[in-house]
């Protein structure tokens, strides 16, 4: 038999990391996760901690896309709004936090389940909008899905970010969970 996989290798490193942690102020928080991940994904309108982080997030997306020109500039929100949770995630694999991998993975989730709202919003042009330079403001999915002839198709596409959303809600509140569960049947190894 060969050397383990990487995957196997972050599982046992997993492992040795959760053994003796503080599992009940960790499963309290997923259980929140769990909870703001099921209201973004049923509920529209509803809204989280991590709503205002991911609006701010958006928005700064747009200036930071935005000397990239206009198309980048408007995809800019939503390409920033999503690599934000993502690179929480990486950076907390990185630094073996792996309970904070799970956090990460929820709030990508949630930032997916607002995206995809925003996405089926593109032909009715229904939200209230924010924007920082004041004069007209864009719809992001509208002029996106316009530019690439893909807006009679927003709601599809809404509901394949949603399933995204879902996906990754399951695996976090899974990585979360499985955690918890170690941590509460490790005891911390002699020194």
């Amino acid at each position: 038999m060969g050397p383990p996989s990487w995957f196997g290798r972050k599982r046992d490193d997993a492992r040795a990391w959760a053994a003796g942690r503080l599992w009940r102020p960790r499963a309290l928080l997923l259980l929140y996760l769990a909870y703001a991940g099921c209201r973004h994904l049923t509920d529209a309108d509803y809204a989280s901690i991590f709503s205002g982080i991911t609006l701010a997030i958006h928005e700064l997306g747009h200036v930071l896309f935005g000397p990239l020109g206009e198309w980048l500039g408007v995809a800019g929100g939503s390409i920033t709004q999503l690599a934000a949770p993502a690179a929480v995630a990486l950076i907390l694999l990185k630094q073996r936090d792996y309970f904070g991998v799970a956090v990460g993975g929820a709030w990508l989730s949630m930032s997916l389940s607002n995206l995809a709202v925003y996405v089926a919003d593109a032909r009715a042009e229904e939200l209230p909008l924010v924007s920082l330079g004041g004069g007209d403001v864009v719809h992001d999915w509208n002029y996106l899905l316009g530019s690439v002839h893909l807006l009679p198709h927003d709601t599809e596409i809404a509901g394949l970010v949603r399933a995204a959303a879902f996906v990754a809600l399951a695996l976090s509140v899974w990585l979360g969970a499985w955690l918890c569960t170690v941590m509460a049947r490790r005891r911390p190894e002699a020194a």
